[in-house]
């Protein structure tokens, strides 16, 4: 069993969100799945909590209302090889969300993730000054990372 587990707190659409998750990762699945009782807090049969594994790190989302919003402060990054990767995950997660900046995105439960493919690293902590510099300012302009964007900018001379 995992030490810590990330906890997501949605208004009403815990069991919804983890189904959208688990389609897109690889070796995840729903868990369990907890129902609110005659006590409460929601109504008799509800989803309360659920618990889900994505590619094997597991999850909790709680059906806690309204009170609470995500936001950036706190992001799941991806860690892509291939453009391919990359493509594929942003498309998914930004069907009825929102494209930011950097390789960032808002789902459409408004969760931040970040799309990284491994590259990126490699380039910003290129020994190379002007080449990592090159492939930030690059990465500055981009939504969605663009690899052979950012090997053509860290290798202009």
């Amino acid at each position: 069993m995992q030490k810590i587990t990330p906890f997501l707190w949605f208004d009403t659409q815990a069991e919804e969100a983890a189904q959208f998750y688990v389609s897109i990762f690889e070796n995840s699945r729903i868990v369990n799945i907890t129902r609110c009782g005659d006590g409460g807090p929601g109504p008799k049969g509800s989803v309360l909590t659920v618990e889900f594994d994505l590619n094997g790190l597991r999850f909790v989302g709680l059906n806690g209302g309204p009170q609470f919003r995500f936001t950036e402060a706190i992001s799941l990054a991806v860690t892509c090889e291939t453009q391919e990767e990359v493509d594929r995950y942003w498309a998914a997660l930004t069907e009825g969300g929102e494209e930011v900046q950097c390789g960032w995105l808002k789902d459409r439960y408004g969760l931040s993730w970040q799309i990284t493919p491994r590259i990126l690293v490699e380039l910003l902590g290129d020994p190379n000054p002007q080449k990592a510099q090159r492939a930030m300012q690059a990465m500055m302009q981009m939504k969605k990372i663009d690899i052979a964007a950012l090997r053509r900018a860290c290798d202009a001379v």
